[in-house]
């Protein structure tokens, strides 16, 4: 829920929410900010609109989508994250500003949130899989529709749409692709390993209608920034990095809660934090920092990526770390000084577990992953790449990300900055072997 910061101590917003449940017991009757609406189980209601009144005549509005799972014996109802109402925002969700209640007085409200479709609900039991699809299809068709309208409305210029869509079934629904997968053993409804070949029949059936509104002069590009691969087992670097030495806990305890509670940074040299990172308790970066960023740095990354690098599973007699790269080998960018030291590069299985995420730490290194999330990319990025359509002919068989912006202002006529990365894919009839030179080069 939101906080109230107009008060000396903070408090979470709250609004009084009245549930009557009907006499035959498959209807609820729910009141909330000054809406009277109904719900049969198993069944998501429309956006409700939610008005929050911190205080000093202000309201901050909300929207949400209720579903009740379960009314006999016990009732049981989900409540989505609350999303920024579009049609009166809180906070600028769109540029312009006007564009988000343009849309909203268009087609109704629409989801707001950034990270849109629920996978923890999923993942703690909260909906059920033919829940969850129902809610990311539902999300996925407002997408569909705003695209729809951005691409009638563009006579000439540029049409971006991100489809989240085909990341999160994947993630939910891998393991039905791995037979071998540990969630499978778990108390899960059996679903159909169709879910994922759906999905892209689904995708396909999308191309199809964006390539009806487009003439013979338009451009088509589809890109993925990754592929997947399945997540078996979770590798707790924390919980080596303090079995080996590098990491240190306070008053002789074995284990430590999220965040690095019981760690003792006085004695500690590195930690990981993330999903996939690895950082040195550098002085003058770290508070309590004590590695000089110096020689001392350099020897202490040769160690670890000996040690790391080929770290293998014994139990299931495979190799869970393809790779270490190295933050200073990497190319130079404006951001770099905030990457971690050292990237753990998975190898396919193997993903950082979910108690290293979060910076727990305890006896255990190898861990089943039975979550249903069960399906991830943040692994060894060679072993994931992404695709690439294009309705042009492009220049090179081995296409980057970073070439999709040159691309573009080459296909507005523009020249790419000298400072970007990347070369336009767009073939040309004089200097096609140039670019094609240029890339080797980058590479």
């Amino acid at each position: 829920m939101p906080v109230n910061n107009l008060l000396k101590k903070e408090e979470e917003l709250r609004l009084p929410l009245t549930i009557t449940i009907n006499e035959d017991r498959n209807s609820a009757l729910l009141e909330v900010s000054g809406q009277r609406f109904r719900l049969k189980t198993n069944t998501f209601s429309a956006w409700i609109k939610l008005t929050f009144r911190p205080g000093l005549g202000m309201k901050i509005k909300a929207i949400a989508r209720f579903y009740v799972s379960q009314i006999h014996p016990h009732f049981e109802m989900y409540l989505t994250p609350l999303n920024i109402d579009p049609e009166k925002p809180a906070l600028p969700i769109s540029h312009p500003f006007i564009y988000s209640v343009y849309l909203a007085k268009l087609r109704g409200s629409y989801i707001t949130l950034g990270e849109a479709n629920d996978t923890w609900a999923l993942n703690e039991g909260a909906l059920s899989e033919e829940a969850f699809l129902e809610l990311t299809y539902s999300n996925h068709k407002e997408w569909e529709d705003m695209l729809f309208n951005a691409i009638d409305k563009t006579r000439k210029g540029l049409v971006t749409c991100v489809f989240e869509t085909t990341d999160s079934i994947q993630h939910m629904f891998w393991r039905y692709l791995d037979k071998d997968h540990p969630a499978l053993k778990g108390n899960q409804s059996v679903m159909s390993s169709r879910v994922i070949e759906e999905l892209y029949l689904k995708m396909d059936e999308l191309v199809g209608k964006v390539l009806e509104r487009l003439d013979n002069k338009s451009t088509l590009i589809i890109m993925s920034d990754h592929g997947f691969k399945s997540f078996r087992r979770g590798v707790n670097l924390n919980s080596w990095l303090y079995l080996n030495g590098y990491l240190s806990l306070k008053d002789e305890k074995k284990t430590s809660e999220e965040w690095f509670k019981d760690v003792d940074w006085e004695k500690t040299r590195v930690y990981a934090l993330g999903l996939g990172g690895i950082y040195f308790n550098q002085k003058g970066r770290e508070a309590k920092g004590i590695i000089d960023s110096g020689e001392e740095s350099r020897a202490l990354k040769r160690e670890l990526k000996e040690k790391l690098n080929g770290l293998k599973d014994s139990e299931k007699n495979s190799v869970a770390i393809n790779d270490i790269f190295d933050r200073d080998e990497l190319p130079p960018g404006p951001y770099k000084e905030n990457c971690p030291d050292l990237i753990v590069g998975y190898n396919e299985g193997y993903r950082v577990s979910w108690d290293s995420v979060t910076g727990k730490v305890n006896q255990t290194v190898f861990e089943d992953n039975t979550k249903a999330w069960s399906g991830d990319h943040c692994i060894d990025p060679r072993i994931v790449p992404g695709i690439l359509f294009s309705t042009r002919k492009i220049n090179t068989d081995n296409p980057s990300i970073m070439d999709i912006a040159p691309t573009a202002l080459e296909l507005f006529g523009l020249e790419t900055p000298p400072h970007m990365d990347g070369c336009s894919l767009i073939i040309k009839q004089d200097d096609s072997s140039n670019q094609n030179d240029k890339k080797e080069k980058q590479e």
